[in-house]
C-alpha cells in the first residue's frame, strides 16, 4: 500500500515507477480524492469546533439572562448537527475511495530492477553447481516417479487435475526434503520455525496483497476463511497492527506448510507432473526488519535458500526479476531456477523478495527506535526455502539412473531410515 503523502510530495516521479511496472499513471486520480478528502475533513473539523463553541456560548447566553442569542444559538447547533452526519458520510466515502485506489496499485520497483515486459527481461545474476552429463536420456520427473510411487490417476480420481499421490519410499523422500530444509534454517541459519494457521480472514490475506486483486487465486471455505498460497501470509502476519521495539529487529520466521492455489491464471500450463498443483507443502522464509537493513536481508535470505540447492548438489541459477515479471507486492525479487536435466530447461524453485514498507502499510506493522518519538513502518521480506516439490522433481531428474533407480543425495541420508536409493516398484 502507498502513501498518499509521498504521491502528493512527488507526482511525476510517482506515475514514473507506475510506469516501469507497466501500469497507467494514477497520480491525478488520487490526488483529486485526496483534495476532496482533505476539505471535507476541513469542513467538517470547522463544524465540530463551532458545534463545540456555539454549545458552550448557550449556556453563557442563558446564564446572562440573553434570551434571544441563547436560541439563535440553538438554532446554528441544531443546523450544525443535521449537516456534519453528512460530512462524516462524505469522510467515510472519500476515505474508502482513497484506500481502495491505493491498495490496488503494485508496490514500486527499486531503481537496480531492470525494466522489461515479462521473463524475456530479466537478468541472470550468477549460475551454481554443474549440470549433470548423463551417458543416458533423462527422462522428466512423472516418467521418473512413475515407477517409484508416484499416483497422478488416483489423485484425479478423487480430486481432479493438479493434485498427486506419493507412496512408500518416494513419500518419505518428500518428507525428509521438508525436513532437511527446516533443519537447514533453524539450525544454520538462525529462523525461528512456526507452525501457523492454514486458514485466515480476509485482513490477513488483504495485509500480504493476497486481497483484493487475486481472490481468484484462492481457496475460499464455506465460513469466508482463505486456505492459505504460502505460509508468507500466516509468518508476515504475526507483526500485524504491533509496535515492535527497535532492538527486537530483526525477526526471521520459517514453516514449512501445505499451500493451496487455485492457479486460475495457468490454464494450460504444466499440466502434467508436479510442477503446477492446487496443493503442495514449501519451506517459507521471512524476515521484519528495519528499512535500513532489507536490502541487505534480501541477500542474505537468498543465500540461505540457495544452501539448501548447494547441499543437494542440484545446479542453479539466480534471477534478478524485471518490472514486468515482479510480483505485486515485491521492491525487488531474486528467483531461483533449478536446471531440471529430464525437461532440459531452468524452473523456478524459489522466489525471495524485499517489499519494503508496502505489506507494513497494509497491516499496520510499525517499530519504535530507542529514543525516538514516533514509530515507523517495519519492511517486510518473504522467500522460499524451498518448494519441496519442484525440489524433489529436480531430485529424481538430476539423480536418476539408467536402471529407472534414483541416488539419494548424501544430505538426505540421515532422514531416510538407511536408504540410499530409490528401486523402482513392480
Amino acid at each position: 500500500m502507498h502513501d498518499i503523502r509521498s504521491v502528493r510530495a512527488e507526482p511525476q516521479a510517482f506515475d514514473a515507477a507506475l510506469a516501469r511496472r507497466g501500469v497507467e499513471p494514477a497520480a491525478g486520480r488520487l490526488l483529486a480524492i485526496d483534495t476532496d478528502l482533505r476539505a471535507v475533513q476541513t469542513a467538517l473539523q470547522a463544524g465540530l469546533a463551532r458545534r463545540n463553541e456555539a454549545s458552550k456560548a448557550i449556556g453563557a447566553a442563558k446564564a446572562a439572562k440573553d434570551e434571544a442569542a441563547a436560541q439563535e444559538l440553538m438554532a446554528e447547533v441544531a443546523a450544525l448537527k443535521s449537516r456534519l452526519p453528512d460530512l462524516e458520510a462524505r469522510e467515510r466515502e472519500l476515505g474508502d475511495a482513497l484506500a481502495g485506489e491505493l491498495a490496488a496499485l503494485p508496490n514500486l520497483p527499486a531503481s537496480d530492477v531492470p525494466e522489461g515486459a515479462d521473463e524475456t527481461g530479466n537478468a541472470v545474476v550468477h549460475e551454481r553447481g554443474t549440470k549433470r552429463a548423463f551417458d543416458f536420456r533423462p527422462l522428466e520427473h512423472d516418467a521418473v516417479g512413475g515407477k517409484l510411487g508416484l499416483d497422478f490417476d488416483a489423485a484425479a480420481a478423487m480430486s481432479g487435475s493438479r493434485f498427486a499421490v506419493l507412496k512408500g519410499p518416494l513419500a518419505r523422500l518428500h518428507r525428509a526434503l521438508g525436513q532437511f530444509m527446516l533443519d537447514v534454517q533453524t539450525r544454520e541459519h538462525g529462523y525461528t520455525e512456526v507452525v501457523p494457521p492454514l486458514l485466515v480472514r480476509d485482513e490477513a490475506a488483504f495485509g500480504t496483497g493476497q486481497l483484493p486483486k487475486f481472490a481468484e487465486d484462492l481457496f475460499r471455505t464455506t465460513d469466508g476463511r482463505w486456505l492459505i498460497p504460502t505460509a508468507e501470509v500466516s509468518l508476515t502476519n504475526l507483526v500485524r497492527e504491533r509496535i515492535l521495539s527497535g532492538d527486537e529487529l530483526p525477526l526471521r520466521f520459517t514453516a514449512l506448510t501445505p499451500c493451496f492455489r487455485s492457479e486460475a491464471g495457468a490454464a494450460g500450463r504444466d499440466t502434467r507432473g508436479m510442477i503446477r498443483q492446487h496443493q503442495f507443502e514449501k519451506v517459507e522464509l521471512v524476515s521484519i526488519t528495519a528499512p535500513e537493513n532489507s536490502d541487505e536481508e534480501q541477500e542474505r535470505m537468498t543465500a540461505c535458500a540457495e544452501a539448501v540447492l548447494d547441499r543437494l548438489g542440484l545446479a542453479y541459477r539466480r534471477m534478478l526479476l524485471c518490472t514486468g515479471d515482479m510480483g505485486f507486492t515485491a521492491r525487488r525479487t531474486y528467483d531461483l531456477e533449478v536446471w531440471l536435466p529430464g525437461q532440459g530447461q531452468y524452473r523456478e524453485i524459489s522466489s525471495c523478495s524485499t517489499c519494503g514498507d508496502f505489506q507494513a502499510r497494509r497491516m499496520s506493522a510499525r517499530f519504535k527506535r530507542e529514543g525516538d518519538k514516533g514509530t515507523s513502518f517495519v519492511h517486510t521480506l518473504n522467500g522460499s526455502g524451498l518448494a519441496v516439490g519442484r525440489t524433489l522433481v529436480a531430485v529424481l531428474e538430476t539423480y536418476q539412473q539408467a536402471d529407472g533407480s534414483v541416488h539419494i543425495p548424501d544430505a538426505l541420508h540421515p532422514y531416510m531410515g538407511g536408504l540410499n536409493r530409490l528401486e523402482p516398484q513392480g
